[in-house]
């Protein structure tokens, strides 16, 4: 009698053994559904090194679901404020801070926004090439959303004045970020430019402290990323929490998880560091509060912009 062979060589459960203890392990709490449309998950991951992240899916197209951002004000274009103080403000439910500023670090109460901001069908910040060119690309692309809470994340026209986007429609709200870390369903982390690279969008430096050899992109640090799913209709917010270097998840981590497991097809890095703050006011509580641990303290930084996400509570 012929003999069975085994289901599979010693080897092959060598690697599969090797892959499952490689891989990163992520474990996503029950999702919360405070809000019609809203969806608010919290992962831990422990590889590639131990990261906490909180995620705000927003369906843009569900009854009651609208959107602002920060208003001009001030003797700059805006006055600082917290994220959980714009929420207060506003009486949203959801809100996410929004653009890099000048001047900072500062203790300034008024300040610049970097890159294209409207608020309400104003525009009142316009694409530029920063003062950051190691770490925010010239004319980075925005998160644009037209009057009716449609969004899309857009580049500079070209040629065209820098107010205006590429594409069709109108910029009634919009929030720019250092670069799209996703595009297409593709990591983009931008590179540095220098010989291997003479085509990189980014210029080395501050005294060359970043590089292709230690890129701004790579710290290890909070992240604040706002992605769109290929369909346009789901908004996803991400609050990474970072410590000190040692806990957390480089951007082009973030962006391939994004990708990857929560489908975010284009995206955009926000202010980060001590500026993250994801703020949700507790429906059951009727109090506002970080989901996010934030570096700069218990309330968050004094940040330029955020976007407020409007929604209602669900019917009994």
């Amino acid at each position: 009698m012929r003999a069975l062979r085994p289901p599979a060589p010693l080897a092959v459960f060598v690697l599969i053994l090797v892959w499952v203890t490689a891989a990163p392990r992520a474990v996503d709490s029950p999702a919360r559904h405070p809000y019609v449309g809203v969806t608010l998950i919290e992962r831990v991951l422990t590889t590639p090194r131990p990261a906490h992240l909180h995620l705000a899916r927003i369906d843009l197209r569900a009854p009651g679901i609208r959107v602002a951002v920060t208003a001009p004000s001030g003797g700059r274009e805006v006055v600082r404020e917290t994220t959980l103080d714009f929420l207060a403000r506003t009486g949203a439910q959801l809100a996410v801070n929004g653009h890099f500023f000048l001047p900072f670090p500062a203790d300034d109460a008024d300040a610049f926004v970097i890159g294209l901001a409207a608020a309400e069908g104003r525009v009142y910040s316009a694409f530029e090439h920063p003062e950051q060119d190691f770490a925010i690309l010239p004319d980075a692309p925005a998160l644009v959303f037209d009057r009716r809470h449609r969004a899309r994340i857009a580049a500079r026209r070209p040629g065209a004045d820098p107010t205006r986007v590429a594409g069709r429609g109108t910029v009634w709200n919009a929030v720019a970020g250092s670069a799209q870390i996703i595009t297409n369903g593709r990591v983009t982390v931008p590179v540095y430019r220098d010989d291997a690279h003479p085509r990189g969008a980014l210029t080395p430096g501050p005294d060359g402290r970043y590089s292709n050899a230690r890129s701004w992109y790579d710290l290890v640090t909070s992240r604040t990323i706002a992605g769109l799913s290929r369909d346009h209709r789901i908004l996803t917010l991400v609050a990474s929490e970072g410590r000190h270097g040692a806990d957390g998840l480089t951007v082009a981590e973030l962006a391939e998880l994004l990708r990857r497991d929560d489908r975010v097809w284009n995206a955009v890095n926000l202010d980060g560091g001590g500026s993250t703050s994801l703020a949700w006011m507790d429906p059951a509580t009727g109090t506002a509060a970080l989901l996010n641990r934030s570096t700069d303290g218990p309330a968050g930084r004094r940040v330029a912009s955020n976007l407020a996400i409007y929604a209602t509570r669900p019917r009994p």
